[in-house]
């Protein structure tokens, strides 16, 4: 009987010894697979709070190019007001100096031919003398 509980001895013994590696591997498993879980929570949340940095970023230089956009259309839009309403009284001064100078030429022309064709009102020899009969002298020769 000795040797049949020697056996039974060694038989358990070689039955268990696959088991006690395979609990070493398990548990090898077990935490291999625990620390990636927590480097990848770890990568996970180190990007999304480098994304929300950076997306915050994107904001505040976005927010920052549209207002000096806004500032310099403002000071384009004014400087050209400016320039259009000087544009426009300059215009507006030359062509009131051209309407005097026009006005006057014209005025001074008319004078001139008007006293041509006029004829003066009291100039006696610009009238043809009567005879003493009180007739014209006849003006169809």
């Amino acid at each position: 009987m000795k040797l049949t509980w020697v056996f039974t001895l060694a038989a358990a013994l070689i039955a268990v010894a696959p088991v006690a590696p395979a609990q070493g591997v398990g548990a090898d498993m077990k935490d291999a697979a625990k620390d990636t879980g927590d480097a990848t929570k770890k990568a996970a949340t180190k990007t999304a709070h480098g994304a929300k940095k950076a997306a915050n970023k994107t904001a505040d230089v976005t927010k920052d190019a549209a207002k000096d956009t806004g500032s310099a259309t403002k000071t384009a839009a004014k400087d050209t007001a400016k320039g259009t309403k000087k544009a426009a009284a300059k215009t507006e001064d030359v062509s009131k100096d051209a309407a005097k100078k026009t006005s006057h030429g014209v005025t001074k022309g008319a004078k001139s031919v008007g006293h041509v064709f006029k004829k003066p009102k009291n100039d006696k020899s610009a009238e043809k003398p009567e005879d003493k009969s009180g007739n014209k002298p006849d003006q169809s020769k």
